[in-house]
């Protein structure tokens, strides 16, 4: 499976925070054939099942991103939105987006906004319109946009919107690829709505009832200027074994057995530890009486903004860990 052929199929699908539809078709398509059994649920959560006799693992990676949606057409036509997830306005201005029904637009800040203070209101969208009737004709109030940028590679990094999470499904489908056999129970989960608080990994873990679950996300780095060690790992060294964010502590069986698993398969690991940000990993180790849950992360620059960036080789350690984790022998 190639990595940005796979993300780039992705990333033509409209599919911000609750809108996750259409990329959920798309990866349903690419699994199928590693799939035993496929489903959907209510909050849209797509679940995709290998039979084992084993103990039950699931997989999580979220579908949906960030976006923004249109909150009001000024006289002039130009559009004023809210945020739609975490969105970093600093980051905004001169940012191509889409919408849903192909409509394209730019945003740009006020010309009475302080550029080093900028706030979402601040921002609007121009779609070219000549006035609220005809941007009216085009988008109303309620209508989602998301970033309209594009997805390169240059040497072993990837550059694309929407990595965060749009690479951990391709981890999973590449994870699905490589699995030869497992006696465990598999359930790959492609989450909704985890950008507005794990929505959708919450009621996907109720339902899986598994013994065992690992979150598959993107995590900050440390190996940019100013970072402050917000971040741990660095792009280049592997597969980012999660610790700790603001949503979880991982259960230390669950750290050291994805370490381990690493070693022993020889496949690069690092140590994944944030200060801030929260993955699946959150819903799902509280659900129902407890799961024993870890987290498999790619480590990502400029998260949340227009163009993030990881490493391919980060990509392939977290996919062979993923297929070496669901192949290991558990107990029940």
């Amino acid at each position: 499976m190639d990595i940005l052929t796979t993300l780039q199929a992705l990333n033509t699908c409209h599919s911000p925070s609750g809108e996750e539809g259409s990329v959920a078709e798309r990866i349903q398509a690419l699994a199928a054939p590693f799939a035993d059994e496929i489903s959907t649920d209510i909050m849209g959560n797509l679940i995709v099942r290998r039979k084992g006799d084993g103990p039950r693992i699931m997989f999580a990676a979220h579908m949906d991103s960030v976006g923004g949606m249109v909150t009001y057409v000024e006289e002039s036509g130009l559009l004023r939105f809210g945020k739609v997830g975490g969105l970093h306005p600093a980051c905004l201005p001169a940012t191509p987006v889409r919408f849903r029904n192909g409509t394209r637009g730019v945003i740009a800040a006020d010309a009475s906004a302080d550029p080093k203070a900028l706030k979402l209101e601040d921002l609007y969208v121009d779609i070219g319109a000549v006035d609220r009737a005809d941007a009216l004709s085009k988008i109303c109030p309620g209508d989602t946009m998301v970033y309209g940028t594009s997805s390169f590679q240059t040497g072993d990094r990837l550059v694309s919107p929407y990595l965060d999470d749009r690479i951990g499904c391709v981890v999973l489908l590449m994870a699905m690829e490589r699995l030869q056999k497992s006696s465990n129970d598999l359930y790959f989960v492609f989450t909704t709505q985890e950008e507005v608080g794990l929505r959708g990994a919450r009621t996907a873990a109720f339902a899986v009832e598994s013994t065992y679950a690992v979150a598959v996300d993107v995590t900050a780095v440390d190996d940019v200027p100013g970072t402050r060690h917000a971040g741990s790992s660095v792009l280049g060294k592997g597969a980012a074994v999660k610790v700790m964010d603001r949503s979880v502590l991982c259960h230390p069986m669950m750290v050291q057995m994805l370490t381990r698993s690493g070693r022993e398969h020889g496949i690069p690991v690092q140590r994944d530890i944030i200060q801030a940000g929260g993955s699946d990993a959150g819903a799902i180790h509280q659900s129902r009486t407890g799961v024993y849950t870890g987290g498999i992360s790619v480590p990502c620059r400029y998260i949340h903004t227009p163009q993030e960036m990881v490493d391919v080789r980060d990509v392939e350690a977290c996919a062979a860990l993923a297929a070496a984790f669901a192949g290991m022998p558990l107990e029940n």
